[in-house]
């Protein structure tokens, strides 16, 4: 009894300073603040964040919070706001990146920049990548100085542009020129989420580590020439059966600490058939069925367990009568924090077999490696208890971004960086999420997800 009342004076010790948020009375800003940041078209190329960064600007002057633009780019500016603490403890860093990726505007049923309210979703391009963590940073700011809230430490807003591929005048910027602007011991930004499985949220992902871009192409040199004469140095034929080998190969498959809890704990909550296959994977001798499954019914998961290789873009010939006299392949490689990129492309050079096929590093863009986020800090206990708070019920685990996110950037400089995100269904990660045709959030869960931010924030900063 007494190590309980114990736990109850804890955990009413860590919101003591806290003001309680009337959640219903928030909608209305929340909503108007999501759609507006929806509506700018900052589609990357070209960018044009700036006029993102104007607008979350004229917000918090018109709230007294202090701010200041950063920009390596006129047209692609970063924003920084910064409430202060009394420095019992190093910052919190709340980032969200302002540019999204471009639509293909005949694949939309609505205008992609219109924020369009329908069905119980918010329909835009943005709308979960990454505006919705845009939303929720800037709402937690607005409350926490509106509400006068005492910190322990500072909270630090970021809104950066470039996430989408062109790091340059963003995070890149930011840390490289004006780190003491962001510097901070834990970060949180996107990269988790959670999901809703018949009508319940089942579990919440926490973004521990992330995959390394590491872009690669294939290119193979032939002889020009008519296209009625065969020839055996064809760039084309060889290019092909080369990008038919890579992308049926399976590369080894290696669990890391994050991997590891991640299916233990999926397993804890599975049904029998799911958890029989989730513990298979953590068993060296039993996991090529498991694998298997994985590979075709779970993707996303299959692509945890190892580097993977997807080509993307083919080029080569320019008239069908003409054989080309070179063709090149563009290879996704995502791989393993601590991946060998040299020896990868050698036993990639195995499986392709041909001579005739370059295997060549595209340059640029390249993110830095870091050591993996603990799951033993503040920070992830606090997102592990407001997790169960917000979403009770539900189970918290660990988890490797297969994409990428400014978070390596960060973490490479020893920030503590952790990615959330809003409770989605299945169906709509896989075909309303990040970079699909339509994207879409529902409207019930960005008001939960700027709970959840709130409620997270609270509890790393706020004055115990």
């Amino acid at each position: 009894m007494k190590s309980v009342i114990l736990i109850l004076a804890f955990a009413v010790a860590v919101y003591a300073q806290v003001p309680s948020v009337q959640w219903q009375q928030q909608r209305a800003e929340i909503l108007r603040h999501h759609r507006s940041l929806v509506q700018i078209d900052t589609s990357n190329p070209p960018g044009n964040e700036t006029k993102a960064a104007e607008y979350l600007k004229k917000v918090f002057d018109a709230e007294g919070i202090p701010s200041q633009i950063f920009a390596l780019d006129p047209s692609r500016a970063n924003i920084v706001a910064r409430l202060k603490g009394n420095g019992n403890k190093r910052p919190l860093l709340i980032l969200a990146h302002t540019d999204v990726v471009g639509v293909q505007r005949e694949k939309w049923p609505m205008d992609p920049f219109g924020a369009v309210l329908k069905d119980g979703f918010i329909w835009g391009r943005g709308s979960v990548d990454d505006k919705d963590k845009l939303t929720a940073n800037l709402m937690v700011m607005l409350l926490l100085k509106r509400n006068q809230a005492k910190l322990d430490r500072d909270v630090i807003f970021l809104a950066e542009s470039g996430e989408e591929g062109t790091t340059g005048p963003g995070i890149d910027f930011m840390v490289n020129q004006h780190f003491d602007a962001i510097n901070a011991e834990f970060a949180m930004t996107e990269g988790g989420g959670a999901t809703i499985d018949n009508g319940h949220v089942t579990t919440v992902q926490i973004q521990t580590t992330e995959k390394v871009p590491r872009g690669t192409r294939l290119v193979v040199n032939g002889t020009s020439g008519h296209g009625s004469v065969p020839r055996l140095d064809n760039a084309v034929v060889h290019l092909a059966a080369a990008v038919g080998k890579v992308g049926t190969w399976e590369t080894p498959m290696r669990l890391n600490d994050t991997t590891r809890t991640y299916f233990e704990k999926l397993a804890a909550i599975s049904p029998p058939d799911k958890a029989a296959r989730y513990n298979a994977l953590l068993d060296p001798k039993r996991t090529e069925e498991a694998q298997r499954y994985l590979r075709e019914r779970e993707p996303q998961r299959y692509s945890m367990l190892r580097t993977s290789i997807v080509p993307t873009i083919l080029k080569g010939g320019f008239r069908v009568n003409v054989i080309p006299s070179e063709a090149e392949a563009t290879l996704d490689v995502r791989a393993l924090p601590d991946e060998d990129l040299d020896k990868l492309y050698a036993e990639m050079r195995k499986v392709i077999g041909d001579p005739a096929v370059k295997i060549e590093r595209i340059p640029g863009n390249d993110r830095p490696v870091g050591a993996p986020s603990r799951l033993d800090t503040d920070m992830y206990r606090a997102l592990e208890q407001v997790s169960k708070r917000v979403y009770p019920g539900a189970m918290v685990l660990p988890i490797m971004g297969t994409g990428a996110s400014d978070m390596a950037q960060l973490r490479a400089k020893g920030v503590q960086c952790y990615g959330i995100g809003p409770a989605r269904t299945e169906e709509d990660s896989t075909n309303y999420g990040a970079h699909s045709d339509v994207e879409r959030i529902p409207e019930a869960s960005l008001y939960q997800f700027v709970e959840f931010t709130w409620n997270a924030v609270a509890a790393v900063a706020a004055a115990k």
